[in-house]
């Protein structure tokens, strides 16, 4: 799968919300987006560019203060029906992502003990940070968001993330619990 083209929908996604300017759609990035998918600057820009050569997008220039200008982002009729259709595509299952942690840890047999214990309860301490921070994050939503709403992908890819780090913890434990053995 081609990812630098896989932001090209990640951005329609969020320009089919909203308009947005280029620095906005990078705080989203860094938000919610952020906890499945990243993109920096020198990513979304080029990006940008080639959605508006492809006629996906347009932007118009507004005046911030005096001097300052900033380009807002819109997509287009034409970038919403690409959008869409990418959006209903079935995708094979993507290849097991790579985890040097767990690379290493197929190789442990060739640390020592303690080495090993350290780096496992680290990883763990990690993950539970992870698994507080995605629930704090659960705590805006007292019920599932309504299907058709812009929080209901969100409160879905929130779950699963909670459901992976539980499971992760599990298993960190039970590696720690035999190692101790």
């Amino acid at each position: 799968m081609n990812y630098m083209r896989t932001l090209k929908y990640a951005i329609l996604g969020l320009l089919n919300r909203e308009p947005l300017t280029g620095y906005d759609i990078a705080r989203e990035f860094k938000k919610d987006l952020g906890e499945f998918w990243t993109a920096t600057h020198s990513q979304i820009y080029p990006e940008l560019k080639k959605l508006l050569a492809e006629g996906l997008i347009v932007f118009e220039v507004q005046i911030s203060g005096e001097v300052l200008e900033k380009k807002l982002y819109s997509i287009t009729g034409q970038g919403q029906k690409e959008f869409l259709t990418w959006l209903k595509k079935d995708e094979p299952m993507e290849p097991t992502p790579k985890d040097i942690f767990r690379l290493r840890m197929y190789f442990s047999n060739y640390m020592d003990s303690a080495t090993r214990l350290q780096l496992l309860e680290h990883q763990l301490q990690q993950h539970k940070d992870r698994l507080s921070h995605l629930q704090t994050n659960m705590l805006r939503y007292d019920s599932v968001p309504p299907l058709e709403s812009d929080t209901f992908g969100d409160y879905l890819v929130l779950d699963g993330a909670i459901i992976r780090e539980k499971a992760t913890i599990q298993w960190l434990e039970n590696f720690i619990a035999y190692c101790r053995k």
